[in-house]
């Protein structure tokens, strides 16, 4: 199998998430506490969307609806036309730290979800194998992660994320804890890995120039409890590199993002 072959399986043409009228509440000691007020927004086959919105405003929250891991209180999400009512093979998760198992190796690590998921091993072990390789991982199969840089580690999160061939990756943060440079290097890593799988992506991050960088739409979200406020299509050309961050309207969507932002986390008069 080649490298391109190991991220280019076609997908049907349903494969896209849509939130409609997500609502979520807590249920607390004091009362009930409103998580997301109501979210509707749509990723088309193969798009790069990413979500921002102010810190504990309900992003990661979102994902775990879509992830199957948390249930909505009202509306629904549906992957490739189905509502997601629990856990799916379809989705691939990277979340803001690795979470690598300390005790398996790299190449083990990225089986995981084979392995959970009854795949044929042979076929995954070799897939794994070429999705390291892309990641830049070549020669450290059988490195534990307590021996790999942080940057590393993301990128054996990457694989494994990828190994069960997903329809959807879901992607919480994944570079939260990197340095500026890293966080650019990974940043055009990932986009030459999701140019060849072209699955559809759904990345939180607080980064405003990493969302406009990364993605075809930029959806931002309030306060608690979460609603969308802004939905802007990121017309720049791909492929994209790290001189597309010169470019003036590159800048001038930065600016208008930062605004919304701002006056989303009830800060428009800083702006």
């Amino acid at each position: 199998m080649s490298l391109a072959a190991a991220v280019a399986t076609p997908l049907p043409a349903s494969a896209a998430v849509e939130f409609d009228a997500v609502r979520l509440t807590y249920r607390t000691a004091t009362g009930v506490l409103p998580a997301i007020e109501e979210v509707s927004l749509a990723a088309a086959p193969g798009s790069f969307v990413s979500i921002l919105g102010p810190s504990g405003c309900g992003k990661s929250t979102l994902l775990k609806i879509a992830a199957g891991l948390l249930p909505p209180s009202a509306g629904r999400v549906q992957l490739a036309g189905e509502v997601v009512r629990g856990p799916r093979r379809d989705v691939g998760i990277v979340f803001q730290q690795p979470t690598l198992l300390p005790w398996q190796t790299v190449l083990d690590n990225v089986l995981v979800p084979a392995r959970s998921q009854g795949l044929d091993m042979r076929a995954a072990r070799s897939r794994a194998m070429d999705l390291i390789a892309l990641v830049g991982l070549a020669g450290f199969e059988k490195a534990y992660p307590h021996e790999l840089s942080g940057g590393m580690q993301q990128r054996a999160g990457l694989a494994r994320a990828f190994v069960h061939e997903p329809a959807v990756l879901l992607m919480d943060e994944p570079f939260a804890a990197l340095d500026a440079l890293n966080r650019e290097r990974m940043a055009l890593e990932l986009l030459e890995f999701w140019s060849r799988s072209r699955r559809t992506v759904l990345f939180v991050t607080h980064g405003i120039q990493e969302a406009v960088f990364l993605s075809d739409r930029v959806v931002v979200l309030s306060n608690r409890p979460a609603r969308v406020v802004e939905d802007i299509a990121i017309p720049l050309p791909r492929p994209r590199t790290l001189d597309t961050m010169l470019m003036p309207d590159f800048t001038l969507l930065c600016d208008r993002l930062r605004r919304n932002l701002f006056a989303a986390s009830g800060a428009a008069g800083r702006a």
